[in-house]
């Protein structure tokens, strides 16, 4: 298989250049045609929330990780694979005018139509930086909340992501991420398909995995605030399993969920000894 992130980056640059109808309607998103996988599978609807603007919802989330973000007036927000800057634009509302929000994206095509939006709505206080989420542009301790929607499983290096995160977010900041995880197996088939990791399928990780990568970053207050089954549509797998592999995926119970987790970056950093210090 391709780079992953290259993989990711060839669909989401053509996903960008169309707009969510496009997506739903073409049946596979970026290509057209109705051989590969619905981007949209998994998105919830938008439209009755403050700061919502449709040329910003391209249906690629999995959840709405700013219902339970808390964002307060006048917060710092970051939100990690912002696209055409759907999340940021409802965090911005929440945050107001005092606030800032960052959007950060590895794809051109999706920060140009990002920034392209902000303009249009006249923002001052949304901007858009490209870079990969393992290695941000921002300086540590600066958020007070970051979001993601549907994105780290996208990155191969988890563990580092989660290790940026930390990083980033001040002491007694927070984040809420919605995102795809499993549990069970997923077949080889699925694991290895292209087109079903930049999908979100194949690039989700065991849920207890997830979790204990984010409590290794030194995350706390860790917490499951939705839990959704996605059901993969069966004309969609039999693109990569025959029909009796695909029976037998059915009958082992495997579960692929969308989540939306929270958990906070703590005031104080133990130093790991038993003298009792912080």
């Amino acid at each position: 298989m391709k780079d992953v992130k290259e993989i990711v980056k060839e669909k989401y640059s053509q996903i960008a250049q169309q707009s969510k109808s496009q997506n739903e309607t073409s049946c596979c998103g970026a290509t057209g045609c109705c051989s590969d996988v619905d981007y949209t599978i998994f998105s919830e609807n938008y439209e009755k929330l403050e700061g919502y603007n449709p040329d910003a919802d391209l249906g690629l989330g999995c959840g709405i990780p700013t219902e339970f973000a808390q964002i307060k007036k006048g917060d710092i927000v970051i939100d990690l694979g912002s696209g055409a800057g759907n999340d940021c634009f409802v965090a911005r509302a929440l945050t107001g005018e005092s606030g800032k929000v960052i959007g950060i994206d590895m794809t051109e095509a999706m920060i140009e139509k990002a920034r392209t939006n902000a303009e249009k709505l006249g923002y001052n206080n949304v901007e858009f930086r490209l870079s990969d989420i393992e290695r941000m542009p921002i300086t540590a301790n600066k958020a007070d909340v970051i979001v993601s929607n549907c994105v780290l499983n996208l990155v191969p290096d988890k563990v580092k992501a989660f290790d940026e995160i930390y990083r980033v977010l001040k002491p007694g900041g927070h984040l809420s991420i919605s995102d795809v995880v499993v549990r069970g197996q997923l077949p080889k088939q699925i694991q290895d398909a292209a087109e079903m990791y930049a999908g979100c399928v194949s690039g989700a990780i065991q849920m207890e995995d997830y979790l204990q990568i984010m409590e290794n970053a030194g995350l706390e207050n860790i917490q499951i605030l939705k839990e959704k089954a996605i059901l993969v549509p069966d004309e969609v797998m039999l693109n990569f399993l025959d029909a009796s592999e695909l029976k037998a995926f059915r009958n082992a119970g495997t579960d692929i969920l969308s989540i939306t987790v929270y958990a906070e970056k703590p005031l104080t950093k133990s130093c790991g000894c038993s003298c009792g210090c912080n």
